[in-house]
């Protein structure tokens, strides 16, 4: 399932596809993908049929904010949710480009929202049971706050999610020739992207 192209899914389908014309010839393979261009996608794929499927669609009001210089991340993500849960009905879903910021911006919120209202991190590291407490649903009669890495972009869907915040920020690794290694930055990403 491909949301977006990178290096990493590209690859993995090029396996795929050798696996399959050299050991596995039985081998079916199946792209899904919401966003990608399905023709081209089935042209690499030796004009492998494109099945369309109509989702869900809602209405999306975009807005853009900046961030005044020298303001930090946590303070205007906490400030643009608590302005959305004050204007807005359902839950809020917040894009964070890490752990530490989904920690500083839940500690700028706490108190500061209705009593009614969970705020609940989503991240990788976190265990299997408090993955799932953040994807479930709010209780009937409560608000829910989801402060996210981009581990909530891909195929998740939480119901009951009325307004979704970005950032503006992802954390991605770079490979650094020098040294060796790997590590993770902190980018901006475009606003098609946020």
């Amino acid at each position: 399932e491909f949301h977006e192209r990178s290096l990493d899914g590209d690859f993995g389908l090029a396996l795929a596809l050798d696996v399959q014309g050299a050991l596995r010839p039985e081998l079916r393979l199946l792209v899904m993908s919401a966003t990608l261009d399905g023709a081209r996608v089935a042209k690499l794929l030796s004009e492998a049929p494109v099945i369309e499927s109509e989702g869900r669609a809602y209405p999306v009001d975009i807005r853009y904010d900046e961030r005044p210089a020298g303001t930090a991340v946590e303070d205007a993500m906490a400030k643009a949710v608590r302005s959305a849960l004050a204007t807005e009905q359902g839950s809020v879903l917040a894009f964070l480009p890490g752990q530490r910021e989904i920690e500083r911006t839940a500690e700028r919120l706490q108190g500061n929202v209705a009593a009614d209202t969970d705020i609940v991190p989503l991240y990788g590291q976190l265990d299997n049971k408090a993955q799932d407490q953040a994807i479930k649903p709010a209780p009937a009669g409560r608000r829910k706050v989801v402060l996210a890495t981009s581990i909530a972009e891909t195929s998740i869907t939480i119901d009951g999610v009325r307004v979704v915040i970005d950032s503006g920020l992802s954390r991605l690794p770079r490979y650094e020739p020098a040294s060796g290694l790997t590590r993770l930055e902190t980018v901006r990403v475009s606003r098609a992207s946020a």
